[in-house]
């Protein structure tokens, strides 16, 4: 297991932001990762958990522990049984059960970050989420001190969130297991209207596997999604803010400031998101709060292709993004009575 000190953090993250870690472990098997947790837990050394960096925003301070880089590898097809080790490159696991034939996370092409995020986050895109194909999360429990094996069922899933987000101290996740489908080379029933457009196809219909993750880097790639070196566009955590879910009384409330703000003509997005709660855009508050595409003259910035992604312009630091995002939040806050909650990890800060 490779062990540095004073290391430098920002490099394993996408915004490329962070002070560095006292000390950095680089684990490469399931057995290293436990070792590491223990001695951390043993020792009462604080700990941090990186897999890919696409969803951490680390304090230019650093973190003053022993920061834990999981880089296992284990890509096992079984039919349409699927395990992934938690280090493995979730975008390049996507490619290759496409490849296979199989549907069902076709459409979470793009994605940066490593496989074992995805269960903490419940990571959606584009009509799918990682919960509809998830069997099993294997994951090491510090408060129990086993491994243990969570079906589904009791993994609490809901949008954005499980129960891996809601106690992010108690497990590790080492490996994911999933059921796909075999469907002759097709995709999943296609659901977000955006991709049944741009494919020419009916919401509910099937396109050919490949053709729906092609279609979908192509949508992201437009909105700076997918990961560039040389696009500061894509120095980002991807959207860093999650979509509203209202309650009536508060949707309410939120349409009667938008026909205040915007004139009774102007319709806000709604989408049914369970019994009395009503989902809206992030984005699309964002926006008409007067925060558009490209916004700030800092080193921070909205990008200037998605108002719901924030980027580092190349010279940024932590609490230049800090700022931004605490200007986002008051914004829509005063024009809608709307609070946005950031969907990246703060790492030693906050909003």
């Amino acid at each position: 297991m490779q062990e540095l000190h004073d290391a430098p953090l920002a490099p394993l993250t996408t915004f490329r932001l962070g002070g560095p870690a006292a000390r950095l472990l680089t684990a490469t098997t399931d057995a290293e990762v436990i070792d590491a947790v223990r001695e951390a837990d043993a020792t009462g050394t604080p700990l941090l958990v990186v897999g890919g960096g696409s969803n951490l925003v680390i304090g230019d301070q650093g973190f003053a522990g022993t920061a834990l880089r999981i880089a296992t590898k284990g890509f096992e097809l079984d039919g349409t049984k699927l395990e992934l080790a938690a280090g493995e490159v979730w975008t390049d696991a996507v490619a290759r059960t496409v490849e296979a034939g199989l549907a069902g996370i076709e459409c979470l092409a793009g994605i940066p970050g490593s496989a074992g995020a995805t269960p903490i986050q419940n990571v959606g895109a584009y009509g799918q989420e990682v919960s509809a194909t998830i069997t099993e999360v294997v994951a090491y429990d510090r408060r129990a001190g086993e491994t243990v094996t969570i079906p589904n069922a009791e993994c609490a899933f809901s949008y954005r969130h499980s129960r891996f987000k809601a106690e992010p101290d108690r497990y590790v996740v080492l490996r994911v297991r999933f059921e796909l489908e075999d469907a002759n080379g097709l995709s999943a029933p296609i659901k977000y209207p955006e991709t049944a457009r741009t494919l020419g196809v009916e919401a509910g219909d099937r396109v050919p596997a490949a053709t729906a993750r092609e279609t979908v880097l192509k949508l992201r790639a437009g909105k700076g999604m997918v990961l560039d070196p040389e696009d500061h566009d894509t120095w980002s955590a991807g959207s860093f803010f999650t979509n509203p879910i209202l309650t009536d009384a508060e949707t309410s409330a939120f349409h009667a400031r938008v026909a205040e703000r915007l004139g009774p003509d102007v319709k806000a997005p709604a989408f049914p998101a369970g019994d009395g709660l009503t989902k809206t855009s992030a984005a699309w508050l964002i926006d008409k709060a007067g925060f558009t595409k490209g916004y700030g003259t800092g080193p921070a910035r909205i990008s200037t292709k998605h108002t719901l992604a924030l980027t580092n312009r190349g010279e940024a630091t932590t609490e230049d993004l800090l700022a931004l995002a605490r200007e986002v939040v008051a914004g829509v806050q005063e024009a809608f009575g709307v609070t946005l909650v950031n969907e990246p990890v703060t790492v030693g800060v906050s909003l």
